[in-house]
């Protein structure tokens, strides 16, 4: 029976320990640039510079 009283604590620190790094990150607004970030792969590393005439 402890090992029931175990794992129903451990989930809930799991629990609350997600809600607030949830909550730290929509308050920290480090979500903001998702978009961006997202297409970032896609960007070629080096730009090729247009040839000169």
């Amino acid at each position: 029976m402890s090992v029931i009283v175990l794992q129903v604590f451990v989930s809930l620190m799991l629990v609350l320990g997600s809600l607030v790094l949830f909550i730290w990150t929509v308050r920290s607004r480090t979500l903001d640039h998702a978009d961006r970030l997202s297409l970032a792969p896609l960007d070629e590393d080096h730009p090729q510079k247009p040839p000169k005439d």
